[in-house]
């Protein structure tokens, strides 16, 4: 399993980024399971993005935003970004 970024971990904009992905999923009908297969990264990987423990590759984030059938863009914009 990915160690939580030391640098980065639980930043204001991790969390706020994990929140909004965290939302999407949810209004998706999504499990964190299922979105993490179809990104494919671990779900354990997902849940510490979710949290905001990851500093998430911008490849990641791309898969991620088009599972949800979003734009990188929307991501970004809910978290305040």
């Amino acid at each position: 399993m990915a160690k939580p970024s030391p640098s980065y971990s639980g930043s204001k904009q991790l969390i706020a980024l994990g929140k909004a992905i965290r939302a999407f999923r949810q209004e998706s009908g999504l499990s964190q399971e299922a979105l993490a297969n179809e990104v494919g990264i671990d779900r354990s990987y997902m849940g510490g993005i979710e949290r905001g423990e990851h500093n998430v590759a911008i490849m990641n984030l791309t898969k991620i935003a088009k599972t949800l059938k979003i734009k990188v863009s929307e991501l970004l914009d809910a978290a305040g970004l």
